[in-house]
């Protein structure tokens, strides 16, 4: 039997993914009221959570214009890409993206060490 300890993608996928979101929506509540109550249960089906949100962060470098940021965890890349896609997510990423933002936000993924 072939050891795949040391195998690249093995390793990969034992680091977790952080998703840090940038947005600036229409308003707060409605982001709460139509989009997290429904989204948080996907977010943990994914095993993902939320560790950090604000709608007033402290900018130290760089521009910042929107009123909502987010920092997503996952267990690996795997499982934040399989969330993103996934289908019982669809509808609330559009509802997200096309609806509730003023203008259009950012959504990164970031391997973690």
């Amino acid at each position: 039997m072939e050891n795949t300890d040391n195998n690249p993608a093995n390793v990969a996928s034992t680091k977790p993914a952080f998703v840090m979101v940038q947005m600036k929506v229409k308003s707060l509540e409605d982001l709460n009221q139509r989009y997290a109550t429904f989204v948080f249960p996907i977010l943990h089906k994914y095993e993902g959570q939320m560790i950090a949100g604000s709608a007033t962060p402290t900018v130290k470098e760089g521009d910042w214009d929107g009123n909502w940021a987010a920092v997503l965890r996952f267990p690996s890349m795997e499982a934040a890409e399989n969330w993103y896609n996934a289908e019982e997510y669809k509808p609330y990423k559009d509802l997200r993206k096309n609806e509730m933002q003023l203008e259009e936000g950012s959504v990164v993924m970031i391997q973690g060490f």
